[in-house]
């Protein structure tokens, strides 16, 4: 107990609890998601690329997806072609200074997307305006598209070819899973493309492997 009273460690129990109830809801109806892994791995077949965006916390979430993606999870192999949407801040605040923040993601989307690429827009209440006008622009080029929302799915659950949704309205438990799914699709289509031997480096500390394939430069460990 705090001198305030508060029970800390009951807090912490509590939290992390409501993160284990909410995984276990969602491993309960798993459907969508290994169909979205399906997709992702189709799309790298055929030479497409995976497109994220969101806002806040999902940004931080498109952008980490992303670089599991175009680094590495498990295996030693080569860079999946994944963009977060989120990190030129030229381009983001050029398109909201000149149309509107509404539109950083759908006009990059026109610019750089193809029929063969998969859009994921990631928005805890499915709402956030930017992510349903990207996902509009993304069904109009006819590429796949995908919404990780939470449980109600707000307007974006009706514009997608596939929705994820998480069974929670708590912004931290959805964003919680969010990651979660996003690790589990690395490892699904990694395993799927080159192969389900992770070697003895899962925890991306033996560097020997992107070495040999980057003469001349020192490999950062995570």
């Amino acid at each position: 107990m705090t001198d305030q009273g508060m029970d800390l460690e009951g807090r912490f129990r509590e939290q992390v609890q409501a993160s284990i109830s909410t995984k276990q809801a969602l491993l309960g109806d798993p459907g969508q998601c290994l169909a979205v892994a399906q997709v992702l791995i189709e799309a790298y077949q055929r030479g497409g690329q995976m497109f994220l965006f969101g806002n806040g916390g999902s940004a931080a979430d498109a952008q980490h997806i992303a670089a599991e993606f175009l680094g590495r999870f498990y295996l030693e192999r080569r860079s999946l072609a994944a963009h977060a949407l989120t990190v030129n801040t030229s381009v983001l605040t050029a398109i909201a200074n000149d149309y509107s923040f509404d539109y950083v993601y759908a006009r990059q989307l026109e610019g750089l997307g193809r029929p063969r690429d998969v859009a994921v827009g990631i928005s805890t209440s499915g709402n956030a305006a930017s992510v349903v006008h990207g996902l509009l622009r993304a069904n109009r080029m006819g590429m796949t598209t995908v919404a990780m929302t939470g449980a109600g799915g707000g307007r974006i659950r009706d514009l997608v070819n596939y929705w994820v949704a998480v069974p929670s309205d708590d912004v931290a438990r959805i964003q919680e899973c969010h990651i979660m799914i996003g690790h589990i699709w690395s490892e699904l289509v990694e395993a799927a493309l080159f192969g389900d031997q992770a070697g003895d480096d899962q925890a991306g500390d033996d560097q020997s492997g992107a070495e040999a394939n980057l003469p001349g430069e020192a490999v950062a460990k995570r």
